[in-house]
């Protein structure tokens, strides 16, 4: 399933063997794209009723091609991670520790601005789902790879790097940048001085 949704719509079309194929995939591709559509404009825990109605097609439509909500949640965020997958991968870091921490910082600044939507619906579904659960999990875990590169030398100068590691986490967590942006009420180029000052401070 995951497969095909990753596809643009006229591969889609393509490689559907005939026309109720290609109508079904069609169907599918909407009710994804309604979900998305949906959390970002804020609608952070739409039911499927809204997803048809955004969708153009009946509820029961809905249910007939995703046999539940955590199985469209699934691809909604497989969809979703594909969308900004260009925006994960470290750039190449200047070698001087200031200048690398203020690089790391744009870009995983740029990141956290793109996928905030999605992830304060994450945030509230996260408990009650396995599916975004998981996903939340393996985003971490690619945070984790992410930092590791991106101060490995200072990491590699300890004894115990998993704990500078996890610190250096907390800082560049979705969630403390949500905190910076919502409850401190900073904007974007504000926030990330706050964490360039914070990391700074970890790794000096």
């Amino acid at each position: 399933m995951l497969g095909f949704l990753a596809l643009p719509m006229q591969e889609l079309e393509e490689a559907a063997p005939d026309g109720r194929s290609a109508r079904a995939l069609r169907t599918r591709n909407r009710v994804v794209d309604a979900l998305l559509d949906l959390v970002e404009e804020g609608d952070l825990r739409p039911s499927a009723a809204q997803v048809a109605q955004r969708a153009g097609v009946s509820l029961r439509s809905v249910y007939q091609h995703f046999a539940d909500l955590e199985t469209l949640f699934d691809v909604a965020g497989e969809r979703h991670r594909q969308r900004f997958a260009h925006l994960e991968p470290l750039p190449e870091l200047p070698v001087a520790l200031a200048p690398r921490v203020e690089a790391y910082v744009a870009h995983r600044a740029r990141w956290m601005e793109a996928v905030t939507p999605m992830a304060r619906a994450a945030a509230l579904q996260a408990h009650f789902s396995r599916v975004i659960a998981a996903r939340q999990a393996a985003a971490r875990e690619r945070h984790l790879t992410a930092l590791r590169a991106a101060f490995a030398p200072e990491l590699g100068r300890l004894d115990n790097p998993e704990r500078l590691l996890h610190a250096l986490e907390a800082v560049v967590s979705w969630s403390a940048w949500e905190g910076l942006r919502t409850s401190a009420g900073l904007p974007a180029g504000e926030a990330a001085r706050v964490v360039e000052l914070m990391l700074l401070s970890l790794l000096t």
